[in-house]
């Protein structure tokens, strides 16, 4: 058997955590091999095959040593010689989770990886390649009874149409899924870090982690997009992140998502986080800023009729909520994930001659007139009606700039987080461990988020908040994509301005439109608001404002929307029913089981009660 083979060294922290694998199989087992980033510590799981259709997980309590390791895998060798020893299968980074398909238990790894970027000296990867491999031996499951094997083969295609190589990341060390703030103020425990509503493997990494009572084999995978590049101001380099995650809950396709659900999730819910730190070379940045913003679906009981497919099907109210008890939810739990105040920006007409968008504005409105009358002055919603497209028709080339008052209204409103490295002998490593695993945020940093203002621990050398962002500004249009990207983008530079002046690169807390800054800003969010476009309608996003190029604004024009439009039009009308089927079974809002309907034979709504745990 070949010895345990070294692979390329990881950039970036995770002391301690395990970062490569190696699989290998026996007849009647897997064994999993991991190491840490400086491949000083191995550890040993072990996965049953003999009864493949049940999870049995076992993980070796003691840490090895390389040579140590080495010895161990050469006497599983020797001790399975006489079914074929110890094979091995690939070389990994990190087990995705365990799914089960009227038959065997299927392991999900990832096979590929790739860093895009760093946060905190943290390394971040996206997903290049992944495999689905059975945990049946293939020599005894030729002698099993061949059942549901053409269901097994649907399932397996349909899991597989979740593709991991478009837009999921993750990171060893850094809690990805949280913001920067949550991350050092709040702290999330670690076995609570895959509950949250940003990691897309939470049902299919459940079997292990309850049987382990850890993640340490396991990676949490966050769903949207990460952009890491370096920008320059003056002569001045920094760093610029914009991660967006898309929730898990209540996911789906553009005309089988709308609206929200009865536990107040929204379609379409995305966390855009705009981080921003000096460049330090070889060092942990001494300061860093970040702003985060929201997006999602309208939050009432609505849907757009698709029988007879138009470019604009008509808006259906579903009059189920009369007391807007699911709008309430909704808001409540941006309350509980960002504090107030919530300020809705709704982008949507409010005045037309067949109602339609409309009928959305005025039943909006009566739902946030509803909560806010039950709700103190100081914590009632914020809101603000903007129709970008009748301002566009009127003021096309100062939508922009008349956008961005309103996004430094709420800027005024919600702050921002700037976070500062006190100078002492041991602040690399405390910082380090700041943005390390939750069960590693203790004491430190204090859990309290009544203070927008932060002070130092005296003695201890830690990273100190002087701002923290307090609520958070909600986008919405209809499809929240191309109307919200352009507010997103007025947000991120209202933003930006703050965030650099806040370090100490600019004098002033703007960026002038004018200024090539504008348009690296704007690149990147186009990206993003690309990305999410495809993710949900299946094309790119519209462009709604006129943006520059080379120094000289350049129009709209009628051809890419219509372009785009039948992009989407082809999406819904063939694709968007199996990607939606394919989105349950990776979510578990389905589990293949016998005597259970077939997914042709469920609707869009079923997927709630179907199988899941």
């Amino acid at each position: 058997m070949a010895a345990v083979e070294e692979a390329d060294a990881v950039a970036g922290g995770g002391r301690g955590r395990l970062q490569n694998f190696t699989l290998y199989a026996a007849r009647s087992m897997f064994f999993v091999v991991g190491s840490d980033e400086s491949r000083k510590q191995w550890r040993v799981l072990k996965i049953d095959r003999s009864q493949p259709s049940e999870l049995n997980i076992y993980e070796d309590p003691i840490t090895y040593s390389k040579s140590e390791c080495k010895c161990l895998l050469e006497q599983l060798d020797h001790e399975n010689n006489v079914t074929g020893g110890l094979n091995k299968i690939t070389v990994c980074y990190g087990i995705v989770g365990f799914v089960k398909f009227l038959g065997p238990y299927y392991m999900l790894l990832i096979t590929g990886r790739k860093k895009i970027g760093a946060i905190c000296g943290h390394a971040i990867y996206a997903v290049t390649r992944s495999q689905m491999i059975p945990l049946s031996d293939s020599a005894r499951s030729s002698y099993l009874p061949f059942v549901g094997a053409e269901y097994r083969l649907l399932y397996k295609r349909l899991l597989r149409a979740v593709d991991l190589t478009k837009d999921f990341f993750f990171s060893y060390s850094y809690n990805i899924m949280c913001s920067l703030q949550k991350n050092m103020c709040d702290g999330v425990p670690e076995e609570a870090l895959y509950e949250t509503m940003f990691v897309w493997n939470e049902f299919l990494s459940c079997g292990i982690r309850d049987h382990l009572k850890n993640t340490a084999w396991t990676v949490a995978l966050v769903h949207g997009s990460f952009k890491q590049g370096k920008l320059s101001h003056a002569g001045k380099d920094f760093t610029f992140t914009l991660i967006a995650r898309r929730s898990r809950h209540f996911a789906g396709t553009r005309y089988l998502r709308r609206g929200v659900d009865e536990k107040g999730r929204v379609a379409n819910d995305v966390e855009t986080e705009q981080i921003v730190f000096c460049d330090q070379p070889d060092e942990i940045p001494r300061e860093i800023t970040s702003v985060v913003q929201n997006r999602g679906s309208i939050p009432l009981f609505w849907s757009q009729g698709t029988r007879r497919l138009g470019f604009k099907p008509d808006i259906i109210l579903e009059k189920k909520d009369d007391n807007f008890e699911a709008t309430r939810l909704h808001f409540e739990n941006l309350v509980n994930r960002y504090e107030n105040p919530i300020i809705v920006l709704n982008m949507i007409k409010k005045q037309e001659k067949k109602p339609r968008e409309s009928l959305l504005t005025e039943k909006l409105v009566d739902a946030i007139n509803h909560i806010n009358k039950d709700l103190p002055e100081s914590d009632r919603l914020i809101y603000f009606h903007w129709d970008l497209q009748s301002i566009c028709r009127r003021r096309s080339t100062e939508a922009l700039a008349l956008l961005c008052k309103v996004a430094a209204c709420a800027m005024d409103l919600t702050g921002f987080f700037h976070c500062r490295r006190t100078p002492t002998m041991d602040d690399a490593l405390n910082w380090l461990s700041l943005l390390n695993d939750g069960s590693e945020q203790s004491s430190d940093i204090s859990q309290s988020a009544s203070s927008s203002r932060r002070t130092q621990q005296d003695g201890n050398g830690l990273a100190t908040p002087q701002r923290r962002q307090k609520g958070v500004l909600r986008t919405n249009c209809i499809d929240c994509l191309d109307r919200t990207n352009a507010a997103q983008i007025a947000y991120g530079l209202t933003a930006l301005g703050h965030q650099l002046h806040a370090l100490g690169i600019k004098d002033v807390p703007e960026v002038d439109l004018e200024d090539p800054l504008a348009d690296d800003l704007m690149n990147f969010y186009r990206e993003m608001g690309d990305r999410l476009a495809l993710q949900y309608v299946g094309s790119a996003a519209h462009d709604k404002i006129p943006y520059k190029n080379n120094g000289r604004w350049v129009p709209l024009t009628l051809w890419p929307g219509l372009q785009r439009n039948l992009q989407r039009y082809y999406s819904h009308a063939f694709m968007d029913a199996r990607k939606q089927e394919a989105i349950n079974l990776f979510l578990g809002h389905i589990v293949p089981w016998q005597n259970k309907p077939e997914l042709s034979d469920l609707d869009s709504d079923q997927h709630h009660d179907v199988g899941r745990r």
